[in-house]
């Protein structure tokens, strides 16, 4: 053996030093990546069961931790609220989306449609411990002014600030926007040429990771718009869907409710939603055929949005950043069921905008793409509704995250919330959050870790509402209630565990135990400010009150300019005449 004289000893541990092996230094922060999906059914994702080839976001799930009983909000603007601060929706300011707002509630705490004074995001936590954050694709969480990105810890965006738009250009897919604004670094941006949205946003990305400095850590998001309306891909990547979506939405979801038993997502004994959806026999062959394609180019559109995820891991691990990634995979909320071409003053508006509803081929430029509520009944498979509702299909979605610290291969059935993902992050870096709003989320650490099985004790009341449409968890069972159009506003009880699909409404069977739950989700209200909503509130009515006063004033100066003309023009001809 051999022996250290004292100089010996210090050469050999300067030696270490320089030649950069750590002394039991604290290892590096690990990067974030969230990637958002938008309007994915929780059994949308090949691992989670759908149709739609998703190798890379499957490799993922495969060295990480799957959930199967997460839940988010049932829109989107307050999912992403909840995802990046850790709060209940109604204490960011984002209470529900801007487009189906009622005047009664504009301006009320909670309801500024922006991230309220106080309410810090993961990209405000992270700046001090030394990340560089980074984000892409939809934002819907404030204006320009003081509500983009950069006005919340990111260094660099390039961001949506609208609940969609199209994925071929930079135009509006509804008529509630004039355009598509998008932003960079605050400042209004306009879209290359060659654009289309998986590609762009994490084409965009890293662009911005190869910019930076590469000894501190990063924060990305990147919210993509698919499978948001209107559904549009590559038309090559179409045509291998079409033959499995002929066979109709009634034989999707019965195949999507045997895979939910055979994965576990339901128990074996769970009974089918009742879903009145129409029977597709009833369709004729050429609105068979079109509706086909339509769930084609959603399958489509979540295998372009995998591809381009490949490509983003691709780069980390050409940049040796990939081992020391976390990655979170979510959807903000369940499918989206409306048929906007159902209203003629909508179809006009398209027609206008050089839309198609039937373009060939499907998905291409100008074709303007949705799935339909028969769809996403089917899509939904073993959970009940989708997209607006508070009832499962609206609020069970997937989430996985994998990465250093998270257990690999998992599958959890731990209740999990969107809020938890922010303080979860916080946790695996080892980062205590600065002043802000108290989060009401909880870190999952435990779970992902394999050092327990829960966070929230099955007697703990968790609850979400949006827009009048709410549900209470508790020991098992749930209350729901949703809103014109998508319900009838009453009150409902179900036990979960027996019936995850909600059939059987046991609010007559058990009154005192549907009056607890009723009393603990007054106190959630009374907790988080949830205003009342209008007599009569019907979402869709409200965007199409919302619109009309967007757009009346988008107009005003025109028409004020044509008043005055046509006064001038009126004074001019009677002087003529006299």
């Amino acid at each position: 053996m051999k022996s250290w004289t004292p100089v010996g000893l210090l050469v050999a541990l300067l030696s270490v030093v320089i030649g950069g092996l750590p002394l039991n230094a604290a290892p590096a922060k690990p990067n974030i990546v969230i990637l958002i999906i938008d309007d994915a059914a929780l059994m949308d994702l090949g691992v989670y069961g759908g149709e739609a080839k998703t190798p890379h976001i499957d490799a993922l799930a495969a060295r990480g931790t799957l959930f199967t009983q997460y839940r988010s909000s049932p829109l989107c603007a307050p999912s992403r609220a909840m995802l990046l601060t850790g709060l209940d929706n109604h204490l960011t300011g984002i209470a529900t989306i801007p487009e189906v707002l009622p005047p009664s509630q504009k301006g009320k705490p909670g309801y500024a449609m922006r991230l309220e004074e106080g309410v810090k995001t993961l990209a405000d936590h992270l700046k001090p411990a030394g990340y560089q954050s980074f984000m892409t694709g939809k934002w819907h969480l404030g204006h320009a002014g003081a509500g983009l990105p950069n006005d919340h810890g990111f260094d660099r965006s390039y961001a949506l600030d609208a609940s969609g738009a199209d994925n071929w250009s930079q135009k509006s897919y509804l008529p509630y926007y004039s355009t598509a604004p998008w932003y960079e670094d605050g400042q209004a941006a306009t879209l290359p040429d060659d654009f289309y949205s998986s590609a762009f946003i994490v084409e965009q990305m890293v662009r911005y990771l190869e910019a930076r400095d590469p000894a501190q850590p990063f924060f990305s998001v990147l919210g993509f718009q698919a499978v948001h309306i209107p559904v549009q891909a590559p038309p090559e990547l179409v045509t291998p869907y079409i033959d499995l979506y002929r066979q109709g939405w009634d034989q999707l979801r019965m195949r999507r409710m045997d895979r939910a038993k055979t994965l576990g997502l339901v128990p074996e004994e769970a009974l089918a939603p009742n879903q009145p959806m129409r029977p597709w026999a009833s369709l004729a062959p050429e609105e068979q055929e079109l509706y086909a394609q339509r769930m084609a180019v959603n399958a489509a559109m979540l295998e372009a949005m995998d591809y381009h995820i490949g490509r983003l891991i691709a780069y980390l691990k050409r940049d040796g950043q990939f081992e020391n990634t976390i990655f979170v995979v979510t959807s903000d909320n369940g499918a989206e069921p409306n048929n906007p071409t159902d209203d003629a003053r909508m179809r006009f508006w398209l027609k206008t905008q050089g839309y198609d509803a039937q373009a060939q081929p499907m998905g291409g430029p100008n074709s303007y793409g949705f799935i339909g509520r028969d769809w996403a009944m089917a899509a939904s498979g073993p959970a009940l509704k989708f997209k607006f509702a508070t009832s499962e299909g609206g609020l069970r979605v997937p989430l996985i995250m994998a990465g250093p610290g998270i257990t690999n291969g998992q599958k959890t059935p731990a209740m999990a919330w969107v809020s938890d993902v922010a303080p979860t992050l916080l946790d695996l870096a080892k980062i205590t959050p600065i002043n802000g709003r108290s989060m009401t989320g909880r870190s999952l650490k435990p779970i992902i870790a394999g050092q327990s099985d829960r966070v929230y004790d099955p007697s703990e009341p968790q609850a979400i509402e949006v827009s009048g449409n709410a549900a209470l968890y508790l020991d098992g069972y749930k209350i729901t209630r949703n809103l014109p159009p998508f319900g009838d506003g009453a009150w409902r009880l179900f036990n979960l565990i027996l019936d995850p699909g909600e059939t059987h409404d046991l609010a007559n069977e058990a009154p005192e135990r549907f009056e607890h739950l009723l009393r603990a989700y007054g106190d959630y209200e009374a907790r988080v400010g949830v205003q009342p909503m209008p007599a009569n509130y019907n979402a869709i009515s409200q965007i199409t009150s919302n619109t009309i006063r967007n757009q009346a004033r988008r107009f005003a100066p025109i028409l004020t300019i044509g008043i005055v003309l046509s006064l001038l023009f009126a004074v001019l001809w009677r002087r003529r005449r006299r």
